[in-house]
């Protein structure tokens, strides 16, 4: 299949990263026809909090598109970006756990006559599902969470050490100790919504290193922003995590604050 080197439309799909063949960084697309060309699955999903009831969903495997179009031997991570700069990413481990779709037809209806999100806007250009979602970890008392955005306008193929590589905490740190735990978390969740440089999500206003400095100088408030994001900054839109108990957020906490200049120099 050939990749267009020039978008021909909002609804095309943006590729980029290690594309196969391409220099690193490469920009590609591929229109919603050709999606649509390639190896097809189809499921019925239930606990897929964008869609209100049982819908089947059909779509190419983000294991399949890597597999097509990203280097085999420099990408080991699909992400998904979406308009507002959100970015949901998707190391092989939870690929193998989870084969997540990249949507392109619900209920057998192609793009332009899918159903309205739970916000009343558009779930396209395109949307990242399950067959099925079981948690295949816990940390304290985050969960593994399904990683679902809506909203999807290109795909990225990236090496895990990398993207990831960016936010370890500096030093090592035991896989049991409250910094490790925390850098689990934040990189399932926080990494969404806040970058460190150009890795992770850009949708939220705080990178995170501002973060960092948030941890280490006020910590009670950090954490209570954590837990309820609105009991702080009335206007905030980040969702709030009630299910993290103290444990939990300290652990977040201790991770950040591994990022504090003066920490780091020690």
């Amino acid at each position: 299949m050939i990749l267009h080197k020039s978008r021909s439309s909002a609804g095309d799909l943006e590729l980029s990263g290690e594309i196969a063949g391409l220099p690193p960084d490469s920009v590609r697309y591929l229109r919603y026809e050709d999606l649509l060309r390639l190896p097809q699955e189809t499921y019925t999903v239930s606990a897929d909090d964008n869609f209100r009831q049982r819908t089947v969903i059909g779509g190419v495997a983000l294991s399949t598109l890597a597999r097509m179009f990203g280097r085999r031997d420099k990408s080991d991570m699909v992400a998904a970006v979406c308009y507002d700069r959100y970015q949901s990413n998707y190391p092989s481990e939870y690929m193998r756990a989870h084969h997540p779709i990249l949507v392109l037809k619900i209920d057998g209806k192609l793009r332009d006559q899918w159903p309205l999100s739970e916000y009343g806007g558009s779930l396209g250009p395109y949307l990242i599902s399950h067959p099925t979602f079981t948690p295949s970890y816990t940390v304290l008392s985050h969960k593994d969470e399904a990683q679902i955005p809506f909203g999807v306008t290109g795909i990225v193929f990236d090496a895990e050490a990398q993207v990831f590589g960016a936010i370890r905490p500096p030093g090592k740190w035991p896989e049991n100790s409250a910094v490790w735990q925390g850098y689990r978390i934040a990189r399932e969740d926080c990494y969404r919504c806040h970058n460190m440089g150009t890795e992770g999500g850009h949708k939220a206003e705080r990178s995170w290193l501002i973060l960092a400095a948030w941890a280490a100088t006020n910590p009670s408030q950090f954490e209570s922003y954590i837990h309820a994001p609105k009991s702080i900054m009335p206007s905030a839109v980040m969702p709030a995590h009630p299910e993290y108990d103290k444990a939990t957020l300290a652990a977040l906490t201790a991770y950040f604050r591994t990022f504090e200049p003066t920490r780091q120099a020690q």
